[in-house]
């Protein structure tokens, strides 16, 4: 009997469905090397500097993918932080795809993008609750910056996702073509029209 290959429906996790492969696949590659050098050097070597040394880079390296080429690649969504000359305040701007551009977010590439956010701070946390109960003090560093840059970004492109779906939100409730922007420009047309 032949085994009968269901097709691939949009939305399953599966890297052929991406409209990004390789910045899905860097992405990940990222995200999954940092935890298994890291892993793979606290079972199989007594070099240890070695380990946190690569696993530090890897850490940076998926920090800046993340941030500047696979969040705006695989669902549109970029952030930095900017600080102010003057005040020395700082703060984060937020940047999404313009809705004006018709750009439509693959579904693979989403969820891929959001599961693996989210699933590796919560990764980190597990190692770092397992390093406390083994008294592994050595290790806690490298785990304080993994939990840093793993929660940074996910916190960040979460209030990112958050800004753009309220922008796209406003934008559309005012626009001529819509209800409210209808009834508003009606509403104005009544206060400063005359009638």
């Amino acid at each position: 009997m032949e085994s009968a290959q269901q097709p691939l429906q949009p939305g399953q996790l599966h890297w052929r469905l991406s409209s990004h492969p390789i910045t899905l696949l860097t992405f990940l590659s990222f995200r999954i090397a940092s935890l298994l050098v890291y892993l793979f050097g606290l079972l199989f070597t007594a070099n240890k500097v070695l380990v946190f040394i690569i696993t530090v880079l890897l850490l940076a390296a998926d920090f800046y993918y993340l941030k500047n080429i696979a969040g705006r690649r695989l669902v549109g969504l970029r952030w930095w932080n900017e600080v102010d000359p003057q005040s020395g305040d700082s703060h984060w701007v937020f940047e999404s795809s313009d809705p004006a551009a018709n750009r439509v977010n693959n579904a693979t590439d989403s969820r891929f993008f959001w599961l693996a956010l989210y699933v590796q701070p919560l990764s980190w946390t597990a190692l770092a609750v397992f390093a406390v109960f083994r008294f592994s003090v050595l290790w806690l560093p490298l785990l304080a910056i993994a939990l840093a840059l793993t929660i940074t970004n996910a916190l960040a492109f979460s209030r990112c996702d958050k800004f753009s779906q309220a922008s796209n939100l406003a934008g559309s409730a005012f626009s001529t073509t819509n209800l409210a922007g209808t009834l508003a420009s009606g509403v104005a047309n009544r206060f400063f029209g005359g009638r």
